[in-house]
């Protein structure tokens, strides 16, 4: 399998007064979270809420900003999550991928929306008594 990109669209909840940036991210199979830049995160004026020990694919530990609330949109999909800033593209990680209920088609490397419910998200969820 080769890269995935996906065009996705990338606002601040707070500020709805700031237009969404669009960019080509790069759907990571093997990220759990949203990362953004550092561009990003000035264009949408996200503040940060926390800091956070990341562990990078090699190996290194790097302490990052957590910012929130950005809200990811893919076709008529929508989450809103927090993102990890640091690199230099954005990061397309499974948390938001599975709220918003796309597939990666690992044969066309895209991002897709379920063949089975196009229209409309599902969501599993268990209850317990």
């Amino acid at each position: 399998m080769g890269f995935v990109h996906a065009l996705i669209k990338l606002s601040n909840d707070l500020r709805p007064d700031l237009d969404p940036v669009e960019v080509d991210a790069l759907v990571d199979t093997g990220a759990i979270n949203l990362c953004i830049t550092e561009a990003v995160r000035d264009q949408l004026g996200l503040k940060t809420r926390r800091r956070r020990v990341v562990e990078m694919a090699d190996g290194r530990t790097e302490e990052v900003d957590v910012v929130a609330p950005v809200t990811v949109r893919f076709e008529n999909r929508e989450t809103t999550t927090t993102a990890f800033v640091l690199g230099n593209e954005v990061l397309l990680g499974a948390i938001a991928r599975q709220d918003m209920d796309v597939l990666v088609d690992p044969r066309n490397e895209r991002l897709i929306l379920p063949p089975d419910r196009p229209n409309f998200a599902f969501a599993k969820i268990k209850r317990y008594a």
